[in-house]
């Protein structure tokens, strides 16, 4: 049987695997989908035969779509009469349990008549057990001795960043002094800083039960950071330590400086965050401090004119003491960043989780320090079962003490037990055995020279035994050999994956993100961000985007294993969803602008990418009507999407397909008239009408087709092949014999005979880098809700219409000064304050200064200036297609001339898209070209390079 065409090639298979990111290891809602496949209504009707063939649902003997019957049962075994009417919709189901069933899971699952309660920020009431808080906090008076420890020191860069452990290290010591408090001291719930991700810190609550005597007495425990701005290398326990307010540090005006009381020598500075409470005591209200290495109590004197202040000041100084008391600085670094993750969640999105589940994500940090770093170390593997025997880790001290706490607080399962071991535990089982293991499973056939055979085959095998009821002892097996193993609780995964979510707002980004910043390895820009709208506005908007990545995952992973069966039931439940009623609540509060980047974060959009990807399988099957069904679909449900272009022009192409060629002709005609369908798919278009519009369809071309009859001028240079086989990419003998592609010969000519220009193949690729870099301050400006973490490369706007809207006059000041010559300037500086940072379309290593220097010399600024202005109105249709070569030469030593070339091997032609940008490049100014590269005639089998 031939084998059918690589999923991978599908349209849209790329886009979908970047939505889903990751795969889940634990899909909740994974049964129920795919068992409410059948009873969802849908303009499908479609099955799959025995050979796994789609076909409709009429030629698999009689199965009607939407009667709540399952797959395989016969719609004849059941009489017309036994009907039920559904409590949650009201329709007509069949009586059958199951179909009931099947049929309750599909209301709920899509939302009818859920109710969900969640409680605000304010009716929030945590418990003092709780280790994670959000504020405003509440302040347990009842404790009687604070102890401060230093927070993050990578969070203190103002005082030198340097990182200090505790007194028995070398690089800090532990300073130690005594006031006593207004009253009752109060511990505070922990809450973790960052300099780089923390919110801006809420005003003190300074209502609070103390009386008016002096703070001097209480316990202050903390660490000396920047060391390195140290004088006095060594430090002794009883040295007498003072400390300095240091308002000129102009990096932190609150820096307390620590000095030595004997020589006066620097040893650094109190933690930022202290010393931000700690400075107006000391400079406002004239309090001074005495504190000792060993823990002497301090004295200290001051006026107490206004104590109100000063008790606002204390009681912060004492909330992030006890903060960074929780904080202590054993914590790895991959340990503090998962707190951070969650501290930032429960801190911004609190309302999208219900009280147990934030109670479980506050629990996390009440965990022993071994318990947190195996959980995370395990989370971010793929397993999805580890064995106890392989787990070893250098920070971890007691990897089984660990494993039990995890178990008796539900973050991992153990498999201890065989009972009850499902088919898909029992392969993530399989999984972590050996090759040589899973030949010692007595049940697995011994065959001849099998010696050699693949984990996956062997696995498959024991797998299908015991499914047949051959090897009953499997499960039995399996513990004899694995030993103890864990794995991730379901509750865990799903809390943790939907914080993780939140956090990063895709699926690209994970944990190790943090770990690439933390190496120096990925620079995010800077830019601040101001959020007044959500981009989940209730629970149930994320569960239903939740769930809508979930049949996308189904989708990705059916395709992986050719399941037709599966495809077309993700398929079903996408388009039974796409118009979901929870997707068109009124958003009143959000501005068109803003709507358009936010509604990639609803299910109806993730369902439409589910959708377009079922479209390019169901044309592969040449199943066209069904097609345009659903594109017709996403035509009427999205109707202003960037997307609609090409689903017009598929629509359209498949019409013609069937034949129906004045309807095909009609869809084209409308599409012109969409503002949505720009670049190649309006240029798609135009090409359409004109081919299926002549007589006696269509008599007149209209005026704004003018552009189709411009010609592109052509190069032609003849090569000698190396291959010129269809679907692979030409290869030629370049001028020094080598091989070559058609760019790298095509450069060659250009470099000679074609007349001496210097250039680079680059496609979009340098074009994307000078907009970047030209356009930075704009593109990272302060707009409202387009900057949410502090890992984004680019505002959440760039793709849409609004980024240029909301930018107007920023964007034109930087256009006119790039018309009027200023932009090799605007480049250098843009270059040397920015090197390295990640920024969407900017690529640091493979275009130099100098290159990209000469570039926009030669191009000129009137021809830059529409560029950027074309980018920046438009960036997600003119963002790729761009001609393959950008040439220069110049003219003394300021001025030149640039060239574009779209270069064609002999089996290529140029895309809509790429004709498309050679007409746009030629209506701003640029001097364009295609150049084609084809073989000798057969008479001159040894001519090279000849134009």
């Amino acid at each position: 049987m031939t084998k059918p065409p690589s999923s991978s090639m599908l349209t849209g298979r790329e886009s979908l695997v970047r939505l889903i990111g990751k795969r889940r290891r634990f899909l909740p809602n994974r049964r129920s989908l795919l068992s409410s496949a059948s009873t969802v209504q849908s303009c499908l009707n479609l099955g799959t035969d025995e050979s796994g063939k789609v076909v409709p649902l009429e030629d698999r003997g009689g199965l009607r779509s939407g009667d709540g019957v399952g797959d395989g049962e016969c719609v004849s075994k059941m009489p017309d009469s036994d009907w039920v009417t559904c409590p949650v919709c009201g329709k007509k189901v069949r009586s059958g349990d199951c179909s009931i069933n099947l049929h309750l899971d599909t209301c709920l699952t899509r939302g009818t008549k859920r109710k969900l309660t969640q409680r605000t920020l304010l009716q929030l009431n945590f418990s003092p057990q709780s280790k994670v808080q959000v504020c405003p906090v509440e302040l347990d008076l009842e404790q009687s001795t604070v102890y401060v420890v230093r927070n993050n020191p990578h969070e203190d860069a103002a005082n030198g960043g340097h990182e200090v452990d505790r007194v028995e290290n070398e690089d800090g010591l532990l300073l130690n002094g005594r006031a006593r408090s207004f009253g009752s001291e109060c511990q505070i719930a922990r809450k973790v800083d960052s300099a780089s991700l923390s919110p801006k810190k809420v005003a003190p609550h300074c209502d609070v039960g103390v009386d008016n005597e002096d703070i001097f007495g209480t316990i202050v425990d903390t660490f000396i950071v920047g060391r390195k701005f140290s004088d006095e290398k060594e430090l002794k326990l009883g040295m007498a330590i003072s400390l300095l307010r240091e308002p000129e540090n102009v990096k932190d005006p609150s820096a307390i400086k620590v000095l030595s009381a004997d020589s006066g020598c620097c040893l650094g500075y109190l933690p930022r965050s202290l010393a931000q409470y700690i400075s107006p005591l000391v400079e406002k209200h004239c309090l001074s401090f005495e504190i000792s290495c060993h823990g002497a109590i301090p004295r200290g004197e001051g006026k107490h004119d206004d104590v109100d202040g000063i008790k606002c000041l204390w009681t912060s100084i004492l909330q992030e003491a006890e903060a960074a008391r929780k904080n202590p600085p054993s914590m790895t670094k991959y340990q503090q960043n998962f707190s951070l993750l969650l501290h930032e969640v429960l801190i911004r999105s609190s309302n999208l989780f219900t009280d147990d589940e934030k109670l479980f994500m506050e629990s996390f940090t009440s965990l022993l320090d071994d318990s947190q770093r195996l959980f995370v170390r395990l989370y971010s593997r793929k397993g999805p079962w580890f064995r106890l025997s392989n787990i070893s880790y250098p920070e971890i001290s007691d990897a089984l003490q660990a494993v039990n706490e995890l178990s008796g607080k539900g973050y991992v399962i153990p498999f201890e037990c065989a009972e009850g071991l499902q088919t898909d535990e029992m392969m993530g089982i399989l999984r972590v055995l050996t090759v040589s293991e899973l030949r010692e499973i007595s049940c697995i056939p011994k065959k001849k020279g099998s010696q050699n055979s693949r984990k996956k085959d062997l696995i498959a095998s024991a797998l299908y035994l015991y499914r047949d009821g051959l090897c009953p002892v499997l499960p039995c097996m399996l513990l004899d050999k694995a030993g103890a193993c864990v794995k991730i609780s379901s509750r865990a995964e799903t809390v943790f994956w939907r914080a993780e979510r939140i956090f990063f707002l895709n699926g690209e980004q994970d944990l190790s993100t943090f770990l690439l910043v933390d190496l120096g390895a990925v620079k995010y820009p800077t830019y601040n961000y101001t959020i007044s709208e959500q981009i989940f506005s209730s629970r149930s908007h994320l569960l239903d985007y939740e769930e809508a990545i979930e049949v996308a995952q189904l989708m990705d992973e059916s395709l992986d294993e050719n399941d037709a069966n599966q495809v077309l039931r993700c398929l079903k439940i996408a388009d039974s969803r796409v118009d979901l009623p929870s997707e068109n609540v009124s958003r009143s509060s959000i501005s068109g602008s803003e709507a358009a980047f936010i509604s990639c974060f609803t299910a109806s959009w993730v369902y439409s990418k589910v959708i377009l990807l079922g479209i390019s399988y169901l044309e592969r099957e040449r199943r066209y009507q069904d097609a345009i069904n659903l594109l017709k679909r996403l035509l009427d449900c999205f109707i202003s999407d960037g997307r609609r272009g090409y689903w017009t022009v598929r629509l359209s192409i498949n019409l013609e397909h069937l034949g129906f060629l004045d309807e095909s002709l009609s869809v084209a005609e409308d599409g012109l008239l969409d503002p949505w369908v720009r670049a190649g798919s309006r240029m798609a278009m135009q090409k359409r009408v004109l081919r299926l519009g002549k007589p006696p369809r269509r008599w007149k071309i209209p005026r704004s087709f003018e552009i189709t009859k411009w010609k592109i001028k052509e190069v032609h240079v003849q090569g000698r092949p190396l291959n010129c086989e269809m679907g692979k990419k030409s290869r030629f003998y370049g001028e020094d014999g080598e091989q070559c592609g058609v760019e790298q010969l095509a450069l060659q000519y250009y470099a000679n005979e074609g007349g001496c220009w210097s250039g680079v193949h680059t496609e979009s690729g340098i074009w994307l880098t000078i907009f970047g870099l030209l356009m930075w301050d704009a593109i990272f400006s302060d707009v409202p809700n387009v900057f949410r973490t502090k890992f984004q490369t680019a505002p959440l706007d760039l793709e849409t219409d609004s980024f240029y809207l909301a930018r107007k006059g920023l964007i034109e000041t930087h256009l006119q000064n790039i018309h009027n010559g200023m932009a090799e300037e605007i480049l250098i500086t843009s270059w040397e304050s920015h090197i390295g940072t990640a920024c969407r379309g900017v690529n640091w290593d493979r275009h130099s200064l100098s290159e990209l220097r000469a570039a926009v010399t030669c191009v000129g600024g009137p021809c830059l200036a529409s560029l950027c202005r074309l980018l920046s109105q438009d960036y997600r249709s003119w963002s790729s297609g761009m001609p393959d070569l950008l040439l220069w030469r110049f003219h003394g030593e300021y001025r030149g001339e640039a060239k574009l070339v779209e270069v064609k091997g002999p089996n290529d032609r140029l895309s809509e898209q790429q004709r498309a940008w050679l007409f746009v490049l030629m209506e701003c100014g640029f001097n364009a070209e295609v150049c084609k590269v084809t073989p000798p005639p057969p008479s001159e089998p040894n001519t090279r390079n000849i134009c």
